[in-house]
């Protein structure tokens, strides 16, 4: 038997939703076992919600004030001590899995995978390089424990229905006494969260303003969408960078995705490779994007997205 503990991002009393496909990826491999350890400050609703996760064996709830906001030094040595006995550790390749998975394997002296992508055995897996462009084969060393972050965009989400037992848990381990929480500036948002949701609208450098960015605005609303960015809109200063799609933002998976305005640079084709159906607006008939898109408009996006909005 594989033990696989799975490491829960969590904000606001929800669980992420990248946490399920972490399952998901979980469950490939052979004879797994499979836990999720939820570090909260009180914590009782995420690890309900984790516990619904069809092929979860049991749920780890960790209560400790001193997990919130949560910190990846003061979550990583938990992490090590839960992880004895573990096969496995992931968490999501999101902005918390690669800030704390890097310390939870120095901690505990283990490889680390970074994107995995795909399981082909107990010892063999794929992960993107290159951008994406190629695909590495990684196999680690028969016995040793393997720490790992997953791909989220490669995994559809393991389904609910699950019955998992939570059990509440203490770690004995010493916290870091250097680190402490200064201030967190994020944009707050009622929209879909970039990463996770299903219908994706993104702006890129020919918007020309943050003024006019507000154009793809109206329409996400329209079709509950979240919104993302090119990393040329963003170094621009169209929107903030937590918007931002590709290889140095993030690697999402919509069902829908709009790529409005956006050329198609390689390092913004990274991140939406996953996505079910693309569709580009932009007045270049030769951008790249349309040599991915599913659907392709060529024309002013002032003026097309307008009529897109009136047709909804």
């Amino acid at each position: 038997m594989n033990r696989v503990l799975i490491v829960a991002e969590h904000a606001d009393g929800r669980l992420n939703a990248a946490v399920a496909k972490c399952v998901a990826c979980a469950l490939t491999i052979p004879e797994a076992d499979v836990s999720i350890v939820v570090l909260a400050a009180e914590g009782t609703a995420v690890a309900a919600a984790a516990a619904e996760i069809q092929g979860v064996s049991r749920v780890l709830l960790v209560k400790n004030p001193a997990n919130e906001p949560a910190l990846a030094a003061v979550l990583a040595p938990q992490v090590a001590k839960l992880a004895d006995g573990a096969a496995f550790v992931l968490g999501p390749s999101t902005t918390f899995g690669k800030d704390l998975m890097p310390r939870v394997a120095a901690l505990i002296g283990a490889p680390q995978l970074s994107d995995v992508m795909a399981v082909e055995s107990a010892t063999r897996f794929r992960r993107p390089v290159y951008a994406a462009n190629a695909i590495a084969t990684v196999e680690v060393p028969a016995g040793r424990q393997v720490v790992a972050t997953v791909r989220v965009a490669s995994f559809q989400a393991a389904p609910g229905g699950g019955t998992a037992p939570v059990e509440t848990v203490a770690v004995d381990v010493e916290l870091p006494r250097t680190t402490r929480f200064v201030s967190v500036s994020a944009a707050r948002s009622d929209r879909p969260d970039l990463q996770t949701a299903t219908r994706v609208i993104s702006g890129g450098r020919a918007l020309g303003s943050a003024d006019n960015f507000k154009v793809i605005q109206s329409l996400a609303d329209k079709l509950g969408a979240a919104i993302g960015a090119s990393r040329a809109a963003v170094d621009a200063g169209y929107a903030p960078n937590e918007l931002q799609v590709g290889q140095t933002g993030k690697i999402i998976a919509p069902e829908l995705y709009f790529a409005i305005g956006i050329s198609g640079a390689i390092q913004h084709l990274t991140g939406i490779k996953d996505a079910r159906t693309i569709v580009a607006i932009n007045k270049d008939a030769e951008a790249p994007i349309f040599e991915v898109a599913d659907y392709g408009l060529v024309g002013d996006l002032f003026t097309l997205v307008p009529e897109i909005e009136k047709l909804l």
